[in-house]
């Protein structure tokens, strides 16, 4: 039983670190196109993401528009932009007719989105993990993001701060 407890408190040092290191503050945009909810999927114009019906976080996140494929599809590719230091590669990248559709985010399920409330934020600023499970790529992915709604108070529900709130910060959390 102590080994559970020291391996999460490890696991919440870990995320601190990461947000303490590589925080960087940017407002993302809400989706502005078509969002039709059926059964455990959200259509984001021809992009879809499952979700389990149950997991009431994640599909109020979805629903308002604050992840949604495009914008994961853009991380990603940004992401290795940023991070690869082979230049046979970024230049490729820059001769592809569509440079994006090697990143494309489709098809993919968010689960078990989760509060990190042992990281330090103000009642304005809420920060979450989510799994994400590629079916192309056969593994998970955990991305870090954090949530902020200005008008968001003591009394204020997880609800009205989703739906008031905009996306902040967004990072594929290391697994390392």
């Amino acid at each position: 039983m102590v080994k559970k407890k020291e391996s999460v408190s490890i696991k919440e040092k870990a995320l601190t670190e990461q947000f303490k290191n590589d925080y960087k503050k940017k407002t993302y945009n809400k989706f502005e196109g078509k969002i039709v909810v059926k059964d455990n999927q959200i259509q984001f114009d021809d992009k879809t993401i499952f979700y389990d019906k149950s997991d009431k976080l994640t599909s109020l996140i979805l629903r308002e528009g604050l992840i949604y494929p495009q914008l994961l599809t853009d991380y990603q590719m940004e992401k290795f932009i940023e991070e690869s230091t082979d230049k046979t590669q970024k230049r490729f990248l820059r001769l592809q007719k569509n440079p994006r559709a090697g990143f494309d985010v489709n098809n993919v399920k968010l689960s078990n989105t989760i509060e990190l409330t042992f990281l330090e934020s103000s009642l304005k600023a809420k920060r979450f993990r989510v799994t994400c499970k590629d079916s192309k790529l056969g593994n998970l992915i955990q991305y870090l993001f954090e949530l902020t709604n200005k008008n968001a108070g003591k009394e204020t529900s997880m609800e009205e701060f989703v739906k008031n709130s905009t996306l902040t910060y967004l990072q594929q959390q290391r697994l390392d």
